[in-house]
């Protein structure tokens, strides 16, 4: 099951675990109050997993590609590694599900402060268009990941602050809805 917990306020390496002391976990039922949705599958059998069908004909997630992020693989690594980190949000919704290895993805709550999510390996999480989040690496310096998407891909990343957007604008009517 997916682990997630508030961050410290340290500036260092954010590949570190950062969490919070004392320790503030987080559950899902509190993730889903912010919008982002969890499975675990087994990232044995992506290629064929009913289960991933079945998730992907519900959202509609028509489009799909693997990536690979590590130094020896991703182009311009350094560069993505750092406009990954880079706090921003989308118009779309973000879909990852990871294929091996790890990382962490980190998202606002409704006090602005950072949810650190820990995805490993069977872990696919679905942020909603118009939150503030970031990816990094771990430790491990790796990860495989499936991405998705509504229709043709959009790459864009409006960085912070963007609460002009529409995007935004839903995504704290929603925030206020669920309160």
């Amino acid at each position: 099951m997916v682990q997630a917990w508030y961050m410290d306020e340290e500036a260092d390496d954010p590949r570190r675990p950062h969490r919070a002391e004392p320790a503030r976990p987080v559950g899902l039922e509190q993730l889903r109050r912010l919008g982002v949705l969890y499975w675990k599958l087994d990232a044995d059998k992506y290629e064929n997993d009913p289960e991933l069908e079945k998730i992907r004909k519900e959202r509609n997630y028509s489009w799909m590609d693997i990536i690979t992020i590590c130094k020896d693989q991703l182009p311009n690594y350094e560069e993505k590694i750092k406009m990954f980190f880079e706090e921003h949000l989308h118009l779309d919704e973000e879909i990852r599900y990871i294929l091996d290895g790890s990382g962490y993805f980190d998202v606002r709550d409704r006090e602005d402060q950072w949810i650190r999510i820990s995805m490993e390996k069977g872990d696919m999480i679905t942020l909603p268009a118009g939150i503030y989040h970031r990816f990094t690496l771990d430790e491990k310096n790796y990860v495989k990941a499936m991405r998705l998407f509504v229709g043709d891909p959009v790459w864009t990343p409006y960085n912070r602050p963007s609460d002009h957007l529409e995007a935004r604008t839903q995504y704290l009517e929603f925030l206020a809805r669920t309160a």
